[in-house]
């Protein structure tokens, strides 16, 4: 069956010339993904960097032709889909610099050495790779999250293959960006099918359950997430499963920031709440005001500044259908009120934003619709009386990816929610906002379960690639067949934990 191309601006549809694949598609591209796996294995360091950043240098020669088709795609515009490759390219290379480094393989060398527990052999350990990795691409992203995204990135710079499974919305952007970075890896001189692209609902699955695949990275809804998962656990041998799921990320305002600020941070939330029309997972959905004047002109701030804004291009018309049918539902439950609600994008998949208000007291009885993750610019203020009850509130919220705190400095009330922050996200933010993910080695972008199905590790930032590795320790191999990494003479000046001492310090 032929994949289907959407444009959500003008709502026109097209049969591409990409062919659904078949399980049998996907069994073929997995064998041979765990032969290049093998070979890429025994890359250096230095190789890895490379490829990394050749790809980046494709991804940018074919900018135009990947922006153009994404735009077509999406309707995301111009101005925010070169950003985004921009962020893409940035991400490659971010990788390579990570590879070089060495650190994230975690070098460690113990001598040979009489131990009070007796004689121990010499032991040398590191993180190596796990083999072939499937990787979902994102709806919301269709290149920093999709086929040239972090999952891909991080994976290449552990050292294994990627089998990528296209997102439907933008079959020929996945495949103008795949043909890059396979371009990139075949000039570098890597084995075939370093990546490999499937099309099709029933090639996602056959990818999960295939036995060859080591480990699956995925960005998307809960539903389907938690769905392939379970699949992925219930292989004869369970694989990691790492989903980015998103979340409803909270957002709380103190009675003195409000005091301070409350008309910057009402255009502050907005802006935040609408931006890429809401279709952002660390979008803030739920935002914690103070009952008072000043959370009055905070939310009289909102009110106005969503109001003047419009409403966007949504990434698809069922994404949008969804979306309005949540805004109606919410408006039906008792105890919300509709605050505002902007003008709607005249396109195909245009829809409007929205601004709820509730009571913190009726958090409790309405909690199944308030803790559901909604896709579009949509937010519920919720005004609270007093710290006590802020705090129960919170304390009843589900995890998330990102919590979100305003406070003024010297504020009584930071130290206690910053606490409760770190016990329900993954991210805590101070005086800013959730949405705009860096790429750095302190980014974490992930939380507890239902946010992500693996607290542990992150899909953005350089720890990103500790999810596509494995240790091994090597024991009494002699110095000629070590990898370079775990030499004594350390070739590659990395990083390395010598007889218990890390790699720069001086024990006097």
């Amino acid at each position: 069956m032929n994949v289907l191309t959407y444009n959500p601006t003008t709502g026109e549809s097209e049969l591409t010339d990409f062919v659904e694949s078949t399980a049998a598609d996907v069994a073929l591209m997995c064998a041979h993904a765990r032969l290049a796996a093998s070979v890429l294995a025994g890359k250096s360091l230095v190789w890895r960097a490379g490829l990394l950043e050749a790809i980046a240098v494709n991804l940018e020669a074919d900018a135009p032709t990947i922006i153009a088709l994404a735009d077509a795609e999406t309707g995301l515009g111009e101005t925010r889909l070169t950003g985004e490759l921009k962020r893409t390219c940035f991400q490659f290379r971010f990788f390579a610099n990570v590879v070089r480094d060495g650190s994230f393989l975690e070098a460690s060398i113990d001598h040979a050495y009489d131990s009070p527990m007796g004689p121990l052999p010499d032991l040398r350990r590191q993180l190596e790779p796990l083999g072939v990795v499937g990787v979902f691409g994102a709806s919301n992203f269709p290149l920093a999250f999709s086929v040239p995204g972090g999952d891909t990135a991080s994976a290449l710079a552990a050292g294994c293959s990627v089998v990528i499974k296209a997102h439907p919305a933008h079959p020929r952007t996945s495949f103008a960006t795949f043909s890059a970075v396979d371009r990139a890896a075949r000039d570098q001189g890597a084995p075939e099918a370093t990546v490999s692209l499937i099309f099709g609902l029933e090639a996602g699955i056959a990818l999960v359950e295939n036995t060859e695949v080591a480990a699956v990275g995925f960005t998307g809804s809960y539903a389907a997430g938690r769905a392939l998962c379970n699949r992925a656990q219930a292989r004869e041998v369970p694989i990691p499963f790492y989903g980015e799921l998103g979340s409803v990320n909270p957002l709380v305002v103190s009675p003195s920031a409000a005091a301070e600020r409350a008309v910057a941070l009402g255009e502050g939330l907005v802006a935040s709440v609408t931006l890429g029309s809401g279709q952002f997972c660390t979008k803030p959905g739920l935002l914690f005001v103070p009952v008072g004047v000043d959370g009055d002109a905070l939310v009289a701030s909102a009110i106005t500044a969503l109001k003047k804004g419009a409403g966007a291009t949504m990434l698809s018309a069922s994404i949008r259908e969804h979306f309005e049918a949540s805004v109606d539902e919410l408006a039906g439950q008792g105890g919300l009120e509709l605050l505002a609600r902007s003008t709607s994008s005249p396109s195909d998949a245009g829809s409007f934003a929205a601004l709820f208000g509730v009571d913190v007291a009726t958090l409790g009885s309405q909690r199944e619709a308030l803790m559901r993750e909604y896709f579009g610019a949509l937010a519920v203020i919720v005004r609270y009386e007093s710290f006590d009850q802020l705090d129960a509130a919170l304390d009843s919220l589900d995890p998330a990816l990102t919590f979100t705190l305003h406070v003024s400095d010297d504020d009584e009330m930071a130290p206690a929610l910053l606490a409760r922050g770190v016990t329900k996200a993954g991210r805590v933010i101070v005086n800013g906002y959730p949405t705009g993910v860096g790429v750095s080695w302190s980014m974490h972008h992930g939380g507890p379960h239902p946010a992500a199905t693996n607290s542990l590790f992150t899909s953005v930032g350089a720890t990103a690639i500790r999810r596509w590795l494995r240790p091994v320790s090597y024991q009494g191999v002699a110095a000629k067949w070590l990898p370079d990494t775990l030499r004594d003479d350390n070739p590659l000046e990395i990083p390395q934990r010598i007889d218990g001492i890390p790699f720069g310090r001086v024990v006097s």
